[in-house]
């Protein structure tokens, strides 16, 4: 009959699957009281039978060869990919797809300068339109607000667009 600490247990299973494949199991552990009232300790299910046991330890164990184990390396390489297997951006597809943004940017431009006239207009008119039941100025100036709001919300728009403009060039 075989009488085994827990401790015993789980390092002769990690010793033993040190050069195994990694694989996973289910450890019981049982305590036993024999016909005499000595108590055993086990993990094998036969030597249990005709005994008083009761499970004081069940886990899942997985054991690992140090082969299997993470180590240090870079995050492509955990991942399956080294460095070598990664596809390299050369300058002429760096160049083209720098163009292709300065091309998005300018039309984008565009746009918004086309936006900031209209909006301009737009203000202009509602400037020149005095209603009947605005007799008070701050009335005047909250129908405008949308108007002058979106004059500066493109102005911005073009602000930003000019700026992005400049850092790709100085790429």
């Amino acid at each position: 009959m075989l009488r085994i600490g827990l401790k015993v247990v789980l390092i002769a299973l990690a010793a033993a699957g040190s050069s195994a494949l990694a694989q996973a199991r289910s450890e019981t552990i049982w305590s036993c009281k024999d016909k005499t009232g000595r108590t055993h300790v086990t993990n094998l299910k036969e030597e249990t039978a005709g005994k008083q046991c009761r499970v004081i330890q069940r886990q899942r164990v997985t054991v690992v060869s140090p082969g299997d184990l993470p180590s240090m390396r870079g995050e492509g390489e955990r991942r399956g990919k080294s460095s070598a297997d990664r596809p390299r951006e050369d300058s002429s597809t760096r160049a083209s797809a720098k163009e292709r943004q300065r091309q998005i940017l300018q039309k984008e431009l565009a746009d918004e300068q086309e936006l900031l006239a209209k909006a301009k207009t737009d203000l202009a008119e509602q400037e020149s339109v005095r209603n009947g039941d605005e007799r008070n100025y701050a009335r005047v100036l909250e129908r405008l607000k949308p108007y002058q709001d979106s004059v500066e919300t493109h102005e911005k728009n073009i602000d930003s667009l000019k700026r992005e403009l400049g850092n790709l060039y100085r790429d």
